[in-house]
């Protein structure tokens, strides 16, 4: 299974792709897309859309997992991810990748086994878990991959893999 997971943004979009096969997992590739501070905000979204249509148009990946926005304060931060994440949405519909959602706390808890684990905590054992030298830069890529992962583990189970192939997804 190859997984495409995404750490929305607008200044700064994380992805990252893996292969999960035979309980092991493998980086495939990952980056970021990146958009200038003072760039009209429509132009911005446009070249998110772009470029990860560009990326999974490449990939091809299984499925897409993507954080679910939480924000408890800045509501302006919050919509514009909010747009800059349905930009990247649509991109996966275009291609008919499915699309799967995971809070921070389910992160997490898969790839470190604690829900409250710190962000370093998350890192390292994303990097551990996909044998990586170093971790990537910036921390939205770091970011994505555990996403990858917590989807890869979550699709791994026979329930997840049941409603998977029924076209069943969390929400």
């Amino acid at each position: 299974m190859v997984v495409f997971g995404i750490d929305p943004g607008y200044a700064i979009v994380g992805w990252g792709a893996i292969s999960f096969q035979a309980n092991t997992y493998r980086a495939i590739g990952y980056g970021s897309v990146e958009t200038e501070a003072h760039t009209d905000f429509n132009a911005r979204l446009e070249y998110i859309y772009d470029e990860l249509y560009s990326i999974l148009s490449r990939c091809r990946p299984d499925a897409l997992s993507i954080e679910r926005l939480y924000f408890q304060t800045n509501q302006k931060t919050a919509i514009k991810v909010a747009q800059a994440r349905g930009v990247t949405l649509l991109a996966a519909q275009k291609l008919k990748i499915p699309i799967f959602e995971y809070t921070p706390l389910q992160v997490k808890t898969a790839v470190t086994g604690y829900g409250k684990a710190h962000k370093p905590q998350v890192m390292e054992m994303t990097r551990r878990l996909l044998n990586l030298a170093e971790m990537p830069k910036p921390d939205d890529t770091a970011d994505a991959l555990a996403i990858a992962i917590c989807h890869a583990q979550a699709a791994g189970s026979e329930l997840r893999r049941a409603m998977y192939q029924r076209g069943t997804h969390y929400q």
